[in-house]
């Protein structure tokens, strides 16, 4: 099992900035990838960036340009950098952690934290 506890949300003006954290613990397989989703209010929940342990990026085309997606290995942590915010990007922004110790791919999410950009 993987807990992700995320961290960093809240509100802020639009053009402004906010870094959101989401920390891994448990029994963690070394090769996975861990990303953010968002959901706003009436929409389905969409991909945001994923990184891979290995580097390899994802990003969604709203966020190109705009977001970036890091990791500290050793912590177990991703950030999503959120810069030049937007109110679409108001959302409750979701953690994920997916990982195949076998042939199987399992998937934990964090509990999500709310992000709210104003006019």
């Amino acid at each position: 099992q993987v807990q992700l506890v995320e961290s960093g949300g809240g509100l802020v003006q639009a053009g402004g900035s906010l870094r959101l954290s989401c920390a891994a613990s448990g029994r963690i397989f070394s090769v996975n990838t861990m990303g953010w989703y968002r959901q706003a209010p009436g929409k389905q929940r969409e991909l945001v960036a994923v990184l891979s342990s290995g580097g390899s990026t994802n990003y969604a085309e709203s966020a190109k340009g705009r977001f970036a997606i890091s990791r500290d290995n050793a912590k177990n942590t991703v950030y999503l950098q959120m810069n030049s915010l937007k109110p679409e990007d108001t959302a409750v922004y979701y953690c994920r952690h997916d990982e195949r110790p076998g042939s199987i791919w399992y998937s934990y999410w964090g509990q999500g934290t709310q992000v709210t950009v104003s006019s």
